[in-house]
């Protein structure tokens, strides 16, 4: 029996939990793929962004060439937020390295939300996705007993393939939890990189800033 001749047999609880799993794994599929080219765009974009900071001759310079480098708009914000801020404002208040710290941290911390965006959609599935998987085949176990007890005899060969079929969506679950997992594992691990470098670069940015001219 394959996945859909299981799925027309199934009653409304068994079809609800395998549309549930379908969803979650197309879901998760486009999230992995999204955020693999977001971050495979960014560890580059940021090394040749930081790069080409240091290689400027002047700050106007800097943004320019940050510009040409900066796809996935991490490092250019941190270069825009340290503008002077209006006059008369609060934002304005403070000495000059105090203000530099306030907007570089919101213009950091906006790059690394951008950056963790979906993973708390990965982790879900990949936690939740299992147990999903084995709520329908407690639930076609159930179903295909009391099938069986409602015929009347009982034999190993009449319960074997109704719980196997069962078995399948443990199977499924599965399935759709691992790819969510190893993604989510592998773009813990880019995103960790481009937050240091990140950090590292905003501290530098900083310093350089914070000097009086």
């Amino acid at each position: 029996m394959n996945l859909g001749q299981l799925f027309l047999q199934g009653d409304a609880i068994s079809r609800s939990v395998a549309l549930l799993l379908l969803l979650m794994s197309v879901t998760s599929w486009v999230v992995i793929f999204w955020k693999a080219s977001l971050l495979w765009r960014a560890v580059a974009d940021v090394s040749r962004s930081v790069a080409a900071f240091w290689q400027a001759a002047s700050m106007d310079e800097a943004q320019h060439k940050v510009a040409a480098f900066d796809r996935a708009t991490l490092v250019l914000p941190l270069l825009t937020a340290t503008q002077n801020p209006a006059l008369g404002t609060l934002a304005a208040a403070g000495e000059r390295t105090q203000q530099l710290t306030r907007v570089l941290r919101d213009a950091l911390n906006a790059g690394l939300h951008q950056l963790q965006y979906g993973q708390v959609l990965l982790a879900t599935v990949g936690s939740t996705a299992p147990f999903v998987g084995l709520l329908g085949t407690v639930w076609g176990i159930y179903h295909a007993l009391t099938g069986i007890a409602g015929g009347g005899q009982i034999s190993i060969d009449k319960i074997a393939g109704p719980v196997g079929e069962a078995l399948i969506m443990t199977a499924a679950g599965l399935a759709v939890a691992i790819p969510a997992v190893l993604a989510y594992n592998v773009f813990g691990r880019q995103i960790s990189r481009i937050e240091a470098e990140l950090e590292g670069f905003a501290h530098d940015l900083r310093e350089l800033l914070a000097q009086p001219t």
